[in-house]
């Protein structure tokens, strides 16, 4: 490996988070070469602290992603602060010039670095949340304003929660934490009819359901959420509240290389299959730029398997070239 215009590597991982990381020692500890380029904006950075996972309960985001990075770098991997501004396949280049070992599958061009020539590119960049256009909600996201009861639902056990109903899984979140708290509010803020079943299903869990819209969510003097407030002047106090975001995978790469995103109620991201192939060869995604609901410990349990996945298919690209060679001589 070199450190002048270009490094040539087994693995490219952009994104590092919990499924980059989590690829990144799996492969190194196969000894395999790997540069993680990652733009430092993780998606849980507001959150105190990421849950369920075993061993490592509450920790803080940031400490997670410092101590998986140490991992990394302790068995070889090599990680980079950057942004990817573009990835090409080098038998595509115009250049003719430039010459392509057999190989190497991508080119890899960020602001962290020199460019990267790698045999085989990972995906993990992870999502963008859409969150509704409510004035203040966005300066609480993460914190007081939140969307999955298994991440942040203990946290708020006991207390006024509310539900801004969006869409058609309004009602969905409402019951899930109606188990966290007796004090739960649905919120029609443009949501779909309730059928009489699901009026019925509220009622024997204890959710009160109101109109709305909302206008604005109202943060008290310690920037924490004091209440939502109505277009009819109403206000509602509460402690957290609870938004279904439309969840977009950062796949911008992705498409660059001619990929077609898969579309979900929950949103948009890359398709691959159970092992992290995606319909690009020589592509690879994991954590939640394909599986839009997975939380910390899913993406990195999906890393593992990528990595693992990718040192496999390494092995069976170089076994044939090997067999291929002997038969040739």
């Amino acid at each position: 490996m070199t450190t002048t215009a270009t490094e040539t590597v087994d693995v490219a991982i952009i994104g590092g988070g919990a499924a980059g990381l989590s690829a990144a020692v799996t492969l190194a500890r196969s000894l395999r070469t790997v540069v993680v380029i990652d733009a430092g904006a993780p998606r849980n950075a507001p959150a105190a602290g990421a849950h369920n996972l075993l061993g490592r309960e509450g920790i803080a985001p940031t400490e997670l992603l410092r101590a998986g990075r140490a991992e990394a770098i302790g068995y070889g991997a090599i990680i980079r602060e950057g942004t990817v501004t573009a990835v090409v396949r080098p038998e595509h280049r115009a250049d003719s010039a430039f010459e392509v070992h057999s190989t190497c599958a991508f080119e890899v061009h960020s602001t962290g670095g020199p460019t990267v020539v790698a045999r085989r590119l990972l995906i993990a960049t992870g999502l963008v949340d859409e969150l509704p256009d409510v004035a203040g909600l966005a300066e609480l996201w993460g914190r007081d304003v939140l969307h999955c009861p298994f991440c942040h639902g203990y946290e708020v056990r006991g207390r006024r929660v509310g539900v801004l109903g969006t869409g058609p899984m309004a009602m969905h979140q409402a019951m899930l934490f109606s188990q966290l708290t007796s004090h739960i509010t649905l919120i029609d803020h443009g949501m779909p009819p309730l059928t009489p079943e699901q009026r019925l299903q509220a009622e024997v869990r204890g959710i009160e359901i109101i109109g709305g819209p909302v206008t604005r969510v109202d943060a008290d003097a310690d920037n924490r959420l004091r209440a939502v407030l109505f277009d009819d002047g109403r206000e509602l106090e509460l402690d957290a509240l609870v938004v279904a975001p439309r969840m977009r995978a950062r796949a911008e790469i992705y498409t660059s290389l001619g990929g077609t995103l898969e579309d979900n109620p929950m949103g948009s991201m890359i398709p691959a299959d159970r092992t992290g192939r995606t319909p690009i060869d020589g592509v690879w995604a994991a954590g939640n730029s394909v599986d839009l609901a997975a939380m910390v410990g899913a993406s990195a349990a999906a890393g593992v398997q990528c990595g693992a996945m990718i040192n496999v298919d390494l092995i069976e690209e170089d076994t044939r070239r090997a067999l291929g060679s002997r038969v040739a001589g």
